[in-house]
């Protein structure tokens, strides 16, 4: 990583030096502040834990001795109170026995003093280059992967570029985007190809799951705790907005937040102000704020189940994706960029659809949208035999006559009563719906309603 390139990570690397040695403290502060990093200096290890109280820092140069302590014990607090902050520890001698040491307290790198500006300079930025790389890896790993699976959107329909050319036109800004659509539209897929646009590309984009966090925990997670805030609580943890800082913070399923943490959130937006769940400083986060929802927030609002502000904060920008029924034009090149993918990752012959195949497809009136378009292919490109998928490998009808029908069910027209309708299309929506709870939301009824329909009719 070149010094340029170092430069702007700098801008959002917090280094904390800790030396009882003022000349070196300066010294050392004016390098990495010339280099575009934001320093704070402590003296003792009394100042470097407050330090660490009141704010957050990605790396650490703790000298081995200040004054009558050594740095050696020093480590492992530091350690515990902050687990995410790399440290280098800094020592006037080139010892193994004393390198080796420290390494087994924790630290990750070490330089001897005196330490030319190139090699301090140098350090920063491999150690702020892994600690932006740990916060991308966790922040993938609490948000489940990160991703869908799906391709980056891309369309032929004029009705999804219209869509599309709006989300890039409102990428580069700040202001906050609201994304609505029906379950599997690819919410989550624009989320992010909104930040990869994004003059934040670079930073870390980090996703709430607002349906999978119970309203005890979801504080925890957005907002970080300390040690003892409660039963569980080993050790500080950073939250989804201090990882966000200087990224996106995306909420999917916003509908889902709790309304009695809602007026926290209406504060964050605001004022871009926090407090981790049992600490009382009140710290601040530079975050970029997506949110989405299958749901009707409006009639939430008046329902009193959403706050009618929180509402007005986020959707500055709002942005609605069409079912994939109303851009139908999608339908085969979305497939064929998925089989693609798909015979890739599973070593399979298939490269292309069958007339019939084709022709099911076009037919197929997908209530799962690109979500169970997606579903529909990996499955048949595992069980394609040949070069083609045919119809069959899809599990879909193979002619337009029987469009609207999987294995039977009705269709909208035919001769059948509402409630077979019903039974059919609660079964498709079953079937495309990743849980539950998203098909009861699909569908507009509660859960407890779609479970008495399918012991009914053993669904």
């Amino acid at each position: 990583m070149s010094q340029a390139r170092s430069t702007a990570p700098g801008q959002r690397t917090r280094i904390l030096l800790v030396d009882d040695d003022r000349n070196v403290l300066r010294g050392f502060r004016m390098t990495l502040e010339d280099a575009g990093y934001r320093v704070a200096t402590a003296t003792d290890p009394a100042a470097a834990e407050r330090k660490l109280a009141e704010g957050v820092f990605d790396l650490c140069f703790l000298d081995q001795n200040i004054g009558s302590e050594s740095g050696l014990d020093l480590l492992p607090r530091l350690r515990q109170q902050a687990p995410w902050m790399r440290v280098v520890m800094v020592t006037g001698e080139n010892s193994v026995p004393l390198v080796v040491k420290a390494m087994q307290l924790g630290a990750s790198d070490y330089l001897i003093k005196p330490c030319p500006a190139e090699l301090l300079l140098g350090t920063a930025a491999r150690q702020a280059e892994a600690s932006a790389l740990a916060r991308r890896v966790a922040a993938l790993e609490q948000a489940g992967g990160g991703g869908t699976g799906e391709v980056e959107p891309a369309s032929v329909a004029p009705a999804m570029q219209r869509v599309l050319d709006l989300a890039r036109q409102v990428a580069d800004t700040d202001a906050s985007v609201l994304i609505l659509g029906e379950s599997g539209t690819g919410k989550g897929v624009l989320a992010r190809a909104i930040h990869g646009w994004s003059r934040r590309s670079d930073e870390a984009f980090v996703t709430i799951n607002c349906p999978g966090l119970s309203g005890e925990l979801i504080a925890s997670e957005l907002f970080g705790h300390v040690r003892g805030a409660f039963t569980g609580a080993s050790e500080n943890k950073l939250g989804r907005v201090d990882q966000a800082d200087g990224g996106t913070l995306f909420f999917d399923e916003i509908g889902d937040f709790p309304l009695a943490l809602q007026p926290r959130l209406l504060r964050f937006i605001q004022d871009r102000e926090f407090e981790r769940v049992g600490d009382p400083v009140t710290r601040k986060a530079d975050v970029r704020m997506l949110a989405a929802t299958n749901r009707d927030l409006k009639a939430m609002v008046a329902d009193g189940s959403f706050r009618e502000d929180l509402l007005y904060r986020l959707n500055v920008i709002t942005v609605e994706l069409p079912p994939l029924r109303e851009h139908a034009e999608d339908i085969e090149p979305l497939a064929g960029r998925f089989l693609a993918r798909f015979a890739a990752e599973y070593r399979r012959p298939a490269r292309g659809f069958s007339a019939s195949a084709t022709r099911a497809l076009r037919a197929y009136p997908w209530p799962g949208n690109i979500r169970e378009l997606q579903n529909v292919v990996e499955r048949a490109s595992i069980l394609a035999r040949g070069e083609e998928v045919e119809a069959g490998d899809l599990g879909l009808p193979e002619s337009a006559e029987a469009a609207g029908s999987v294995q039977g069910r009705p269709r909208a027209g035919d001769a059948v009563s509402l409630e077979a309708l019903e039974q059919a299309h609660i079964e498709a929506v079953l079937g495309a719906s990743e849980s539950l709870e998203a098909a009861a939301r699909t569908l507009g009824i509660d859960s407890s309603t779609l479970y008495r329909k399918r012991k009914r009719w053993g669904l």
